[in-house]
C-alpha cells in the first residue's frame, strides 16, 4: 500500500511538472496564452555577410519578438526568400541577349511577405560543351 502512495505522488508531480513547462511554451511562442493572434514578422536578416543564420522581429501590439531564421546562400534577392514560386522550365537561349528565361507562379508567401504573384527570371546561356558536341559528331558518322 506504501508502494502505491509514493508511485501516485510521483506521477501527480510529474503531470503537474509538465503541465508547468507546456505553460511556458505557449507563453513564449505566442499560443492559446498569449492575448496577440495577429503577428506581423520581418524579412529574416542574416547575422553576418547576406545569408546564413540570423532574426526574424515580429510584432503584435506592443509586443515585439525575435525568432531564429535561416536565409539560404543561394536565394534570389530579387524577389525574396520568403517567396516560393513554382518555375517552368527554362526557354530557349535568345541569341540577341545571350540569355534565357523561364516564369514562376507564387506557390507559398511566408511570413505575411507581399510577394509578386508571377515573376520572371534569366540567366546567361550556357555554351556547349566540347564532349557534347564531339559525341554529336561521332554519332553522325556512324
Amino acid at each position: 500500500m506504501q508502494h502505491r502512495g509514493v508511485l501516485l505522488l510521483t506521477l501527480l508531480a510529474l503531470l503537474a511538472l509538465t503541465s508547468a513547462v507546456a505553460k511556458k511554451k505557449d507563453k513564449v511562442k505566442g499560443g492559446p496564452g498569449s492575448e496577440c493572434a495577429e503577428w506581423t514578422w520581418g524579412p529574416c536578416t542574416p547575422s553576418s555577410k547576406d545569408c546564413g543564420v540570423g532574426f526574424r522581429e515580429g510584432t503584435c501590439g506592443a509586443q515585439t519578438q525575435r525568432i531564429r531564421c535561416r536565409l539560404p546562400c543561394n536565394w534570389k534577392k530579387e524577389f525574396g526568400a520568403d517567396c516560393k514560386y513554382k518555375f517552368d522550365s527554362w526557354g530557349a537561349c535568345d541569341g540577341g541577349t545571350g540569355t534565357k528565361a523561364r516564369q514562376g507562379t507564387l506557390k507559398k508567401a511566408r511570413y505575411n511577405a507581399q510577394c509578386q504573384e508571377t515573376i520572371r527570371v534569366t540567366k546567361p546561356c550556357t555554351p556547349k560543351t566540347k564532349a557534347k558536341a564531339k559525341a554529336k559528331k561521332g554519332k553522325a558518322k556512324d
